[in-house]
């Protein structure tokens, strides 16, 4: 009885009863932290801890724990899978079944006693069991419960696109619903690794949850600065004391944390270990709104040389930036005193019925070696009167000399409803472009990556404020959050209209350059035979007249 009283009192006791029965060590410093952090942590936490750390095996023994202490309570297990919250709930039972301590929560004849769900012993009769385990994406609507644990309800399958994480959200939103209404029992414990910038986990603060976060070895500088705010205290002493790099639980050394970073690769490594979301987002997201040159395009002429700067004077401060941590707008180091008209301007539209997608346009202008964007937008009315007006209106201003259209909508017909409105307004060019080819998120950042990388890319400071206020609206269709936030998995965003309009633009250019480059190649081979052939001549001429024959003017003549 003794025993009883000294586990119920303080949960670490309790951790350490039942890691004995598992024939496991004891529990290590930072799982001690973990366990006090669950019993007195806020009604509202998410646990992040690296892999290998045993979170799910200490929440499950929080559950028996507070199942001990009060046989009363209604426990939901959510994961990102039924046979994943099966498992948990599996795990609990056994310890009920194995552990003397534990023989009284055995639940009795008549009462539910299924993998799914069953009832602890000593409790009453009521509609909702002890212990319930359901998948995310199950039926969770209806059920009731004090206590939500929710167990790594986002991985890599139902969080790859922005569709699957909206989803996503508006799944644990139903958390709410489901807590009965004794509020001093209620509490939602997430535990979890997040998988992108744009988790859900990240967003939990703004529902009044608490982060604590355990990293599997001591944060650089660079990155406690980053994660400061949620780290445990344990992590939080190590980096004052310096001890960076350093393995934080006691059961891995440094080797063993190498060898795993080895193979999951660096930005795996540092999701899955360190809790940070940056490496990795660098690698998964291409394009950077960094790699521009933000410039105040002219709609006639531009500079015949910008140069791209990188120092923190080229730092634009007074422009917000939509892009991820760290992802600031640079201006020109150099920019030329001489300016000269743009070789051409091309108008790129990206058509859309009428609904949640936009018909959106770009207009990017070629000049010296660099494109020039200096008009983005969208309607929402398709390709309805106003629509048509307003895209040759931009086409005059910008003074466009082609118009290109994606081809892959309504077989032609935007190109048709076009034309006579195009005529009216501004006389130019218009031709399906060959841009539609392949998965669209391959050919965007294929297309856009090379020439941001090379930053030939300069962005008129108009686009980028205009578009600020776009995303004030509406995120998902701003064109610099698309741009930021494009991956190479199909469907990774919710719109890329903008985005794929002024990749669009820029493809035909690329294409233009690839054409100018081979034919200045062809022509500099040509000039190169043609100068070899005169060497010969006059050579051949040379030799002749050394031996006394006549010129070779006179041969020809004498041919004649």
């Amino acid at each position: 009885m003794s025993q009883l009283k000294l586990v119920l009192g303080d949960f670490k006791n309790f951790l350490y009863v039942v890691w004995k029965h598992l024939d496991l060590p004891a529990p290590t410093p930072i799982q001690y932290e973990i366990a006090d952090y669950l019993q007195h942590g806020d009604r509202r936490i998410m646990i992040q801890a690296f892999r290998g750390i045993g979170k799910s095996w200490i929440c499950a023994a929080f559950v028996l724990w507070l199942l001990l202490r009060d046989p009363q309570l209604k426990i939901l297990v959510v994961s990102a899978s039924q046979d994943r919250s099966e498992a948990f709930a599996q795990f609990v039972k056994q310890l009920i079944a194995t552990m003397p301590l534990l023989a009284r929560l055995k639940a009795n004849v008549g009462q539910r006693d299924s993998m799914v769900q069953f009832d602890v012993g000593p409790s009453k009769p009521a509609q909702a069991p002890s212990v319930k385990a359901a998948g995310i994406t199950g039926q969770i609507t209806g059920s009731r419960a004090d206590i939500i644990i929710a167990d790594d309800v986002e991985v890599p399958k139902n969080s790859l696109t922005q569709l699957m994480r909206n989803r996503l959200s508006e799944s644990i939103k139903e958390f709410d619903a489901i807590l009965t209404t004794q509020r001093d029992k209620n509490r939602i414990i997430y535990l979890g690794t997040p998988q992108t910038e744009m988790s859900i986990y990240q967003h939990l603060a703004e529902r009044g949850f608490v982060t604590r976060t355990w990293t599997a070895r001591v944060p650089t500088q660079e990155q406690y600065d980053r994660m400061s705010s949620v780290l445990a205290p344990s992590i939080i002493e190590m980096v004052q004391a310096r001890k960076f790099l350093e393995a934080t639980d006691t059961r891995f050394d440094n080797e063993d944390l190498m060898e795993r970073e080895a193979s999951y690769g660096r930005s795996g490594f540092a999701l899955q270990f360190m809790l940070d979301t940056n490496l990795s987002d660098a690698d998964r997201y291409p394009l950077k709104l960094g790699d521009c040159i933000v410039h105040d395009c002219n709609a006639l002429e531009a500079p015949v040389r910008l140069i791209w700067g990188s120092s923190p004077e080229q730092v634009i401060n007074d422009l917000d930036s939509v892009g991820l941590v760290g992802d600031a707008w640079h201006r020109p180091i150099k920019l030329s005193d001489s300016w000269s008209p743009y070789t051409g301007a091309v108008m790129f539209i990206d058509p859309s019925g009428r609904g949640a997608d936009e018909t959106s346009y770009a207009v990017v202008k070629y000049a010296h070696g660099t494109l020039h964007l200096t008009r983005v937008g969208g309607y929402k009315d398709g390709y309805g009167k106003e629509t048509l007006k307003g895209l040759a209106a931009v086409a005059k201003t910008e003074n466009v000399k082609l118009v290109l259209i994606e081809p892959n909508f309504g077989g032609g017909m935007f190109n048709e409803l076009f034309k006579p409105v195009l005529n009216e307004t501004h006389k130019c060019g218009v031709e399906d472009s060959p841009w539609a080819k392949g998965q669209k998120e391959l050919r965007i950042i294929d297309t856009l990556e090379p020439v941001m990388n090379q930053h030939r890319l300069v962005v008129g400071r108009s686009v980028i404020e205009a578009d600020l206020v776009v995303a004030k609206k509406d995120q998902s269709y701003s064109l610099f959050y698309q741009m930021s936030r494009i991956t190479k998995e199909r469907g990774s965003l919710a719109h890329d209209d903008r985005l794929e309009a002024v990749a669009g633009a820029v493809f035909y250019w690329v294409e233009s350059m690839a054409r100018d480059v081979n034919k200045a190649e062809d022509s500099h081979r040509d000039k190169m035979q043609d100068a070899e052939l005169k060497r010969f001549k006059k050579g051949l001429m040379t030799g002749m007249r050394a031996k006394g024959k006549p010129k070779a003017k006179s041969m020809l003549r004498t041919r004649r």
